[in-house]
């Protein structure tokens, strides 16, 4: 089943189906940073107002913004 980073709740694993959405930039970066398609990756926190996301791939944390969160596709 096929969902946006932002759908999936904090402590969930999923992973990653599709980073095509978000620009060319920011695709080089995730890549950089492991969050590539197949990648494994878990919400640890969703920041309140709006903010961040916390999340772990490779074991390392990364934040992501919510509009960024939510153009990458993952499956659970």
């Amino acid at each position: 089943m096929k969902k946006s980073l932002l759908d999936i709740p904090p402590g969930m694993k999923a992973y990653v189906s599709d980073i095509t959405s978000v620009s060319a930039v920011l695709r080089r970066r995730l890549i950089d940073l492991g969050i590539m398609e197949g990648a494994e990756i878990s919400i640890k926190r969703k920041l309140p107002f709006g903010g961040p996301l916390a999340v772990e791939a490779n074991g390392q944390w990364i934040g992501i913004r919510r509009w960024e969160a939510g153009k990458i596709e993952v499956e659970v």
